[in-house]
């Protein structure tokens, strides 16, 4: 539902049958098996196991509590592990008809519950309802994909010698994590997955439910990152790592899977830019700056930095100051009257309210050392229920020129602040946009064909767009990234299933590597 204005002329109510309890009951129904009353199950030799200990959770729509994630420790998580690699030496035998077969039947589950699922998201990790949705449908529509023309990208290739384990951020549990997953295990393998530390536990459950009533080899296992290291990564049953999420914690993975010689897939954050270079489409601009926003820029894709040619910041400022203002924020379940359908929200709460205090800080130390605050959003604006808790809600923030002593002028805030800073060469506009050592995508606006093409070579980011915003992508499209974005094999299309299989002897992977880097 697309609003008039963000300020409603009534008080807010939750939409009725959107509450986490709700949710929860609709959980119990559908997988008995993988839920309790009070907490949720890890599933690990093939039976979901009632071990660790559950950590108590809220939700970042209204600091409510949710299902916590059951923690196991170090020495259970080996025996899952060992009782994977069992799983693995089981199904990498399986013809590849059958477990086309079971993967369909599991994306039929999926479909079946997506909209349970994506309120799941909207809970745990403060998704507005049309991104929950389409995170659940890219799952989907992904893996049919694949499920649809898996033989010729199998052809000459064996699975792996041990499972596959993923260890994924939160933001995207559906169409990163369990999309990889399901792929993963299409082509051969058994695999583990950990839940994220900050949320996507009862999402995840009940997806791998699904996945394991079709008799799916899905390890799904709880704790932190750091007890559970050795197991996930370290020990010498696992085949191969895939990791998304930061670079403090990508380099220790990429530490240990190099020492193992391990096969691995390393997504990491880099600052990606959007740069202005005479360039004369506001219009189009204008149109795009609201999608950059889509969940709250808590995407390994978003454009957190503008790098603008001098001589056109007051052109850009016309064509972009309009846009952030109009963006619509709140409770991703709040409607005026019972009967509304949810809002049409660009975004709602940060992942928790530490990651808020967080931003809010860094962006109050950064106007005190001297970056120019050009526009903030205000709480007056949003959509929010009457006396509802807050504290995980981040109102847009625009600032220009941030210090270089800041987070914010070489790292990727995730978080919806955007960073502005003004270059008058094109040597300058290169230096910004290649600030972070490499990126996953960059965009440069500019009229002249010719100069994109020069300078689009010279941009550090393994997707490039003209005028346009670059994304993951779906299916066939390629995704990978350069510098210390990215270490180990490149991922989409055909690439993600080489990833986790094996090839022709002395086969070299495309990708980024400590001993050589190939572009497909």
């Amino acid at each position: 539902m697309v609003l008039d204005s963000p300020v409603p002329l009534v008080p807010l109510v939750r939409k009725p049958g959107t509450g986490w309890n709700d949710a929860w009951a609709r959980c119990l129904a559908v997988a008995p098996e993988a839920f309790r009353d009070d907490r949720v199950l890890n599933l690990w030799a093939a039976a979901w196991q009632p071990d660790g200990r559950p950590l108590p959770a809220t939700s970042p729509v209204d600091g409510s509590p949710v299902a916590g994630a059951p923690r196991l420790d170090g020495y259970t998580a080996r025996q899952a592990v060992r009782a994977c690699l069992d799983q693995h030496r089981a199904w990498r035998h399986i013809p590849v008809g059958e477990r086309r077969a079971r993967v369909a039947a599991t994306l039929d589950a999926l479909a079946e519950h997506r909209e349970l699922l994506a309120l799941l998201l909207v809970w745990e990790i403060g998704k507005p309802w049309r991104l929950a949705l389409a995170d659940v449908d890219r799952a989907i529509a992904g893996v049919r994909w694949y499920a649809d023309g898996i033989e010729p990208m199998l052809a000459g290739r064996a699975p792996l010698d041990g499972p596959v384990s993923n260890i994924a951020s939160w933001n995207y549990p559906m169409s990163v994590l369990v999309h990889a997953v399901l792929v993963q295990a299409l082509a051969g393998n058994a695999v583990v997955a950990k839940t994220p530390t900050d949320g996507g536990v009862a999402c995840l459950t009940l997806a791998c439910a699904l996945a394991a009533r079709e008799g799916l080899p899905v390890t799904l296992l709880s704790g932190s990152g750091g007890e559970l290291s050795e197991a996930l990564v370290r020990a010498p049953e696992i085949g191969c790592v895939s990791f998304v999420g930061g670079r403090d914690t990508g380099a220790a993975v990429a530490t240990a899977v190099a020492d193992l010689g391990k096969r691995h897939v390393l997504e990491q954050e880099g600052l990606n830019t959007w740069g202005i270079w005479n360039f004369t489409d506001w219009e189009a601009f204008t149109a795009v700056v609201p999608k950059l926003f889509d969940y709250g820029k808590q995407r390994c894709t978003a454009y957190p930095r503008f790098v603008v040619q001098r001589e056109l910041f007051d052109e850009f400022l016309t064509a972009y100051l309009p846009a952030v203002r109009g963006l619509r924020i709140g409770h991703p379940l709040a409607v005026s009257a019972p009967g509304d359908p949810l809002p049409e929200l660009d975004f709602g709460p940060v992942i928790n309210a530490a990651k808020a205090k967080e931003l809010t800080d860094q962006v109050a130390e950064a106007v005190d050392r001297g970056a120019v605050p050009l526009h903030r959003g205000r709480p007056a604006d949003a959509r929010f229920l009457p006396g509802q808790d807050t504290s995980s809600y981040v109102h847009p923030v625009t600032l220009l020129d941030p210090p270089r002593s800041s987070p914010l002028h070489h790292a990727e805030p995730f978080g919806p602040v955007d960073t502005i800073v003004l270059v008058d060469t094109e040597a300058e506009l290169l230096a910004a946009m290649n600030a972070s050592n490499g990126a996953l995508v960059a965009t440069l606006s500019t009229d002249d064909e010719a100069t994109f093409a020069r300078l689009a070579p010279q941009i550090r980011a393994f997707k490039v767009g003209h005028g346009k915003p670059r994304s993951r992508g779906d299916r066939d499209e390629l995704f990978g990234g350069f510098g210390a974005s990215w270490r180990g094999a490149f991922v989409g299309g055909e690439l993600l299933v080489r990833a986790v299989t094996q090839g022709p002897v002395g086969e070299r992977l495309p990708g980024n590597f400590p001993e050589y880097q190939l572009i497909p």
